[in-house]
């Protein structure tokens, strides 16, 4: 599970314990491979394990936010989704304006956009999160 391992490296090197709770989301979203909901992910943990509390589980998504080992992110709401960044620290997807659908591209297509910000402005980058916004191809012949 590289993605795994990767994000309870960074916990452990910034000085955190991988605790129950800490693991418990981390494996959730792992297995997703998907957007999840807070109240997705709390969902998934109680039916596997209701020793973990609902505190315990937004203080856990607040701390890999704040290690951006995941990012929130809004779809069409004001309730944010979370999904497990890539080893490199960047996570891209598009999104269908009409059906909310979230189509995730596994490869990096900002790489060179990148080393530009970081020329230009004179700042290492860490990683990123990108949406595109369109309409798929089943939505598509709706709208005409």
């Amino acid at each position: 599970m590289p993605g795994l391992e990767t994000a309870l490296t960074k916990l452990r090197d910034a000085g955190f314990k991988i605790t129950n709770a800490r693991l418990a989301v981390l494996n959730t979203l792992y297995q997703s491979g998907n957007h999840l909901t807070s109240a997705d992910v709390i969902e998934r943990i109680e039916a596997d394990d209701t020793s973990i509390g609902r505190a315990s589980i937004f203080r856990t998504l607040e701390l890999l936010t704040s290690l951006a080992i995941i990012r929130p992110t809004y779809v069409n709401s004001n309730t944010p989704t979370y999904i497990l960044l890539s080893k490199e620290g960047h996570h891209s997807h598009i999104i269908c304006t009409t059906c909310d659908r979230v189509i995730e591209l596994d490869e990096c297509h900002v790489d060179k956009m990148m080393d530009q910000i970081e020329q230009d402005h004179h700042i290492h980058l860490t990683g990123h999160l990108v949406e595109f916004y369109g309409i798929c191809d089943t939505c598509l012949p709706q709208q005409r």
